[in-house]
């Protein structure tokens, strides 16, 4: 898929189990990686995904123990929910059972529209196409 217009079709979404020992468990995954085309630090990148977010529509919730980035997003006009993560250079989308590729898409315009540097994205899934 092209920087340009990526379609953010998503070929499989996670299972979600809760184990007898308590919490939550994810089987499968999908991810697009949002790698920008000029080189930025993380902290740049964690700014840049602070202020899409604090624009909204979003509401989400931050994870302030762990050495990385990571929000859980709902966007409030389309209800998509999403892990957003900023690591090793890139802003990561984290498929979730409620994700649509509606919501991928327009966080990624955000971003795109905020940021001048242009993004090569790029799917990851442990799911067979």
């Amino acid at each position: 898929m092209t920087a340009r217009d990526p379609s953010f079709a998503i070929p499989g979404r996670p299972e979600r189990r809760y184990p007898r020992s308590g919490g939550v468990e994810y089987e499968g995954q999908t991810v697009f990686e949002l790698v920008p085309r000029e080189d930025r630090s993380n902290d740049d990148l964690a700014d840049l995904v602070g202020a899409v977010l604090d624009d909204g529509p979003y509401r989400f919730g931050d994870f302030l123990d762990l050495p990385m980035v990571l929000y859980l997003v709902r966007d409030e006009e389309t209800a998509d929910v999403f892990r957003v993560t900023v690591r090793d250079g890139s802003v990561r989308l984290h498929v979730l059972p409620e994700t649509e590729s509606e919501g991928l898409r327009r966080f990624y315009d955000r971003i795109d529209g905020e940021a001048s540097c242009g993004w090569r994205v790029e799917c990851r899934t442990d799911f067979e196409g």
